[in-house]
């Protein structure tokens, strides 16, 4: 599967099938810190994705007037 990270922006290849929740752990990736999506949907932690899928894992942002 092919992993694309924002913030900053990297590129990596796995090998799936892999759980979302163990995706972010092998990533170190804290999973209330961001939103998965898997070609193209967002997906929950218990998601599954595929050897040739494309997951985008961004950054949770919130800002707004006060």
């Amino acid at each position: 599967m092919k992993v694309l990270l924002r913030n900053p922006r990297r590129e990596l290849e796995l090998r799936g099938p892999m759980v979302v929740s163990v995706l972010l752990q092998r990533l170190d990736v804290n999973r209330e810190s961001v939103l998965v999506i898997v070609d193209g949907t967002l997906v929950t932690s218990d998601a599954s994705v595929g050897d040739g899928s494309t997951v985008e894992v961004r950054a949770v942002i919130s800002g707004g007037a006060s």
